[in-house]
């Protein structure tokens, strides 16, 4: 499960770093440092060490600007600078998008300049665990944290997600085989269900598979929610799973001393979408009649839950949030990204720290391709190729100091370990460095526009 590097060249170690990929964000890594490099990471998955480790081939390095022939040139900070926020000053409806792989601090100089410019604000949760914060909103959020599953857990359920593979230590440093304070003797003490279609890694790796059919989520969860009202099933089967097989189910859960489900995109993507989530909150606060229950979505990008959480302490709403009439809106549908794009409304979009040109459908790409598109991140993607303007910035809980939250709404201080490259900036100072220049820009009187916006623009 955790990765141990043999290297022994090295310079120094850089201990107890966080790591900046999934949403477990472990705070117990070790940086072996040589020559101003990671090169090994001890304690960590190898996804994690992966990206940290990562080689400077695609790396961003210097600021560029796309010009006349369609080619990124080479220019300096203040030229890059001055054009990005020129063509965001400019604009009618700018879109901010990504957020999730940068900081906290990050994101409070971007609100500023959403709120300042009339922007929409919106991350990766637009097209992943969107539908598990619209059931919040309807249904609430009986969460509990990594380390009272970690001390208490005795029986673990995961739905819809693939833990081993998506979040390979979760299971192994809070979950599962951890050792905790009432779970002395780890796996031992604990009973561990996957409930999914597909017999996964996960599934090989627990107690119980509850393999039912495709889509059968809605259904099968409510066959839950019957019994522990107490009510009797007249079907036989049901979403594929025999009667008798969700009466014991219910049984160990009803028993169970202190319970969580962990929920992944697979529950939240198949037919009923939210009311999957709805239900499957509705199930936990049915169960917390008999024991302790709780929940929490298996978040992907090591900060995507912190945007969410920054963005309704400050706005009241979570993601997909409108400041174009000068106070916040938020409308499934109209104030989503790609939802925008498909529409043709944004006139400039900037994306910072995610890669909508490798995960958006075509048809919002094409819009991306006719209108400004100002870039903040590290490495080269398909993003890249549709940048007019392309800002580097640094690798935060490795280059940069931050602020993230984890899966279970906890914050972290994630540490910087080495220098980033000399011409490279913190997304902080980025954003913040844009709100000062587009404010200098509206402020001056007759400044006509460098450009003609979008004509479908709103």
């Amino acid at each position: 499960m955790t990765y141990e590097p043999p290297v022994t060249d090295y310079d120094y170690i850089v201990e107890n770093c966080t790591c900046a990929f999934c949403g477990c964000n472990c705070d117990d890594l070790d940086y072996l440092v040589k020559d101003n490099h990671v090169v090994a990471v001890r304690h960590a998955c190898r996804l994690g060490a992966s990206k940290i480790m990562e080689d400077m081939d695609q790396r961003l390095l210097v600021p560029m600007i796309r010009d006349e022939n369609g080619e990124l040139m080479e220019v300096d900070w203040d030229t890059a600078l001055d054009k990005a926020a020129e063509y965001i000053a400019n604009s009618i409806r700018p879109v901010f998008y990504g957020w999730s792989e940068t900081s906290t601090e990050c994101m409070k100089e971007g609100l500023e300049l959403g709120e300042y410019i009339g922007a929409v604000l919106d991350n990766q949760a637009t097209i992943c665990h969107g539908p598990s914060l619209q059931a919040v909103q309807n249904a609430g959020y009986p969460i509990q944290t990594l380390g009272e599953v970690q001390n208490r857990a005795d029986v673990i359920v995961y739905s819809g997600s693939n833990a081993m593979n998506s979040h390979p230590r979760h299971m192994a440093r809070y979950a599962v085989f951890c050792r905790g304070y009432f779970r002395q003797r780890g796996r031992f003490d604990r009973t561990v269900v996957t409930m999914d279609p597909k017999f996964s890694d996960t599934a090989k790796c627990s107690d119980k598979w509850i393999g039912f059919e495709q889509n059968g989520d809605y259904g099968f969860y409510n066959a839950i929610r019957a019994v522990l009202k107490g009510k009797e099933l007249y079907q036989d089967v049901i979403s594929g799973i025999p009667k008798e097989d969700i009466y014991e189910l219910c049984e160990e859960m009803k028993n169970a001393e202190f319970g969580t489900l962990f929920f992944g995109l697979g529950l939240t993507h198949t037919l009923s979408k939210q009311r999957n989530i709805d239900i499957a909150i509705k199930m936990i606060q049915d169960l917390n009649k008999f024991s302790k229950w709780g929940l929490t979505p298996m978040r992907g990008h090591f900060n995507v839950n912190g945007f969410n959480i920054f963005m309704a302490f400050e706005t009241g709403f979570a993601f997909g949030v409108d400041f174009c009439r000068g106070y916040t809106r938020y409308m499934l549908g109209e104030t989503n990204t790609i939802d925008l794009l498909t529409r043709k409304e944004p006139d400039c979009f900037m994306v910072i720290a995610a890669d909508p040109g490798a995960h958006f459908p075509n048809g919002a790409n094409q819009h991306l391709a006719d209108i400004p598109v100002i870039q903040i991140d590290i490495h080269w993607g398909p993003s890249t190729e549709l940048a007019d303007v392309v800002l580097p910035g640094s690798f935060i809980a490795v280059e940069c100091a931050g602020t993230s939250y984890r899966m279970d709404g906890v914050p972290i201080y994630m540490k910087k370990a080495i220098d980033k490259p000399e011409t490279c900036r913190d997304d902080e100072w980025i954003v913040r460095e844009l709100k000062e220049r587009v404010m200098k820009l509206r402020e001056e009187p007759n400044v006509a526009p460098k450009y003609v916006p979008n004509p479908n623009a709103l």
